[in-house]
C-alpha cells in the first residue's frame, strides 16, 4: 500500500514507516557532528553524560535529548515511551518507528541503547528502567523527563485522569489557523472547572516525575551527583490566558515545585533537579493547542529571517553544551526562579515586538507573507514521517 498523510483538525492519524526511520537518521547525523569533531565534548571528557534515561523518548524534545546523548556523546541510553504498533492496514505511531530506528542506528554505531514501550506512568516502566540500569552498566547520571500525554492512570489508585487545555476564570478567544488549509478562525474556549484543573495537574504536573526519582533512588539507580531535567514552556503574554495562566500553566507550576522538592530531598546525594523552559517548536501536541500554530508560524518566520531559528535538536544541543555540561567551576545559568532558560532568543524583546506587530496585521491575504505556515506544516508532517528528503513516497509499503 502507499501511505499518504491523514490529517484531521491538525492531528495526523497515521505515519510513514520509512519516513520516520529516515528522519531519525538525519537527526542522528546532525547530533553526531554538532561539535565539529564527532563525539568530542567541547568541555572535555570529564563533563559528559554516560548513562541516560529518557522518559518520553520517541518524539520532540525527548527524542532530541536521546539523540544528543547517544550520538553526540556516545552515552548509553534507556528510553521509555508508550506506542501503538502497526496492525493490518493501520500504521503504528511515529514513535514506534522512531524507537526502532534509534536502536538500529545505535547498534550500528556501537552505542548502547534499549527501549521499553510501556506506559511511562506505570510502576512497570520504573521497574524496567531499574533492571536496565543494573544490566547496562550502572546507575543513571542524567534522567530526562519529557512526557506529553493527555491521560494518566495513577498506579496507586487505578484512577485515569484526563488533561484539559482551557483558561481559568474567564473564557478565552483568539485567532488560530488550520496549517493545511490556511483557514483562519476564532477559537472560543470556556474556562475550566476545578475538577478539570485538578485532573490536568495530575496528568501534566510533577507528581509522576517525583515518583520516578523516588523509585530510582530507592533502587540505587541514580549516580552520585547526577542531574534530572524536565521540560516546560512559558511563551509570550498573548498565549498566557490559555497557556501559562490556564490549566497547562497550573500543571507546569506544579512541575516546577516538584523540581525544587526533588532537588532538596536528594541534595545529600548531589542530585541536581532542573526545569528547562524551552522555545516553541512544532510537535504532535503543540499543533492542537488553539492560537499556538499561528503564533509559532509567525515566530518561525521572524527567527528564520534573523538566523535565530532552532528546532528541537538545536535546543537540546544548546541544553547539553551551554547549560548541563559546562566546566566544573561554572554554575549552571538559571533565572530568578531557578529555571534553565532556552527560550531566551524567542522571548527577546526585538523578536517579540516583531511577532506581535505581524500578528496584529495577519489576515487570509497576507498569511504566508507574515508567517511561515509552510514551515510549520512541513515540520508537523516530518514528525510523522512525511515530506522527509530521500524517501520514495510512491513506493509500496
Amino acid at each position: 500500500m502507499k501511505i499518504t498523510p491523514m490529517v484531521r483538525n491538525n492531528i495526523c492519524l497515521n505515519a510513514h514507516p520509512e519516513g520516520c526511520a529516515r528522519e531519525v537518521g538525519i537527526l542522528a547525523d546532525r547530533a553526531g557532528t554538532f561539535y565539529g569533531v564527532q563525539s568530542v565534548s567541547p568541555h572535555g571528557l570529564s563533563r559528559r553524560p554516560n548513562h541516560v534515561l529518557i522518559i518520553g523518548c520517541s518524539a520532540g524534545y525527548g527524542l532530541a535529548s536521546r539523540l544528543v546523548a547517544g550520538f553526540g556523546y556516545h552515552a548509553a541510553t534507556v528510553g521509555i515511551s508508550f506506542e501503538r504498533e502497526p496492525s493490518g492496514n493501520r500504521t503504528g505511531t511515529p514513535g514506534w518507528y522512531a524507537n526502532r530506528a534509534f536502536d538500529t542506528l545505535s547498534a550500528q554505531s556501537g552505542i548502547q541503547s534499549v527501549t521499553f514501550e510501556v506506559d511511562a506512568f506505570s510502576d512497570n516502566a520504573k521497574e524496567q528502567a531499574i533492571k536496565a540500569a543494573k544490566s547496562q552498566g550502572g546507575p543513571y547520571d542524567l534522567i530526562v523527563y519529557s512526557l506529553a500525554s493527555p491521560v494518566r492512570t495513577d498506579p496507586e489508585s487505578g484512577i485515569m485522569y484526563r488533561s484539559a487545555i482551557k483558561p481559568i476564570g474567564s473564557p478565552y478567544s483568539g485567532t488560530t489557523v488550520d496549517v493545511f488549509s490556511g483557514a483562519m478562525k476564532e477559537a472560543q474556549i470556556q474556562p475550566a472547572d476545578e475538577e478539570e484543573i485538578f485532573q490536568t495537574v495530575k496528568v501534566m504536573g510533577g507528581e509522576d516525575w517525583a515518583r520516578w526519582m523516588d523509585a530510582l533512588e530507592s533502587a540505587n539507580s541514580v549516580a552520585e551527583s547526577a542531574m534530572t531535567v524536565a521540560y516546560s514552556y512559558i511563551g509570550p503574554s498573548l498565549s498566557w490566558p490559555l497557556y501559562r495562566d490556564g490549566t497547562i500553566g497550573r500543571a507546569k507550576a506544579d512541575l516546577e515545585a516538584k523540581s525544587r522538592e526533588i532537588g532538596h530531598k536528594y541534595a545529600s546525594a548531589g542530585l541536581k533537579a532542573y526545569v528547562s523552559i524551552n522555545k516553541a517548536v512544532v510537535t504532535r501536541s503543540s499543533a492542537v493547542i488553539p492560537v499556538i500554530p499561528l503564533y509559532v508560524s509567525t515566530l518561525f518566520k521572524v527567527m528564520k529571517e534573523r538566523n535565530l531559528h532552532e528546532d528541537c535538536l538545536d535546543q537540546m544541543m544548546r541544553l547539553y553544551t551551554e547549560r548541563l555540561y559546562i566546566p566544573d567551576n561554572v554554575q549552571v545559568p538559571l533565572d530568578d526562579e531557578g529555571r534553565i532558560r532556552l527560550d531566551d532568543r524567542e522571548l527577546s524583546q526585538s523578536v517579540q515586538d516583531e511577532v506581535t506587530s505581524r500578528m496584529a496585521r495577519i489576515d487570509d491575504g497576507n498569511l504566508r507573507e507574515l508567517a511561515d505556515i509552510d514551515g510549520f506544516r512541513q515540520d508537523f508532517l516530518r514528525a510523522h514521517g512525511f515530506e522527509v528528503p530521500g524517501v520514495d513516497y510512491e513506493a509500496e509499503i
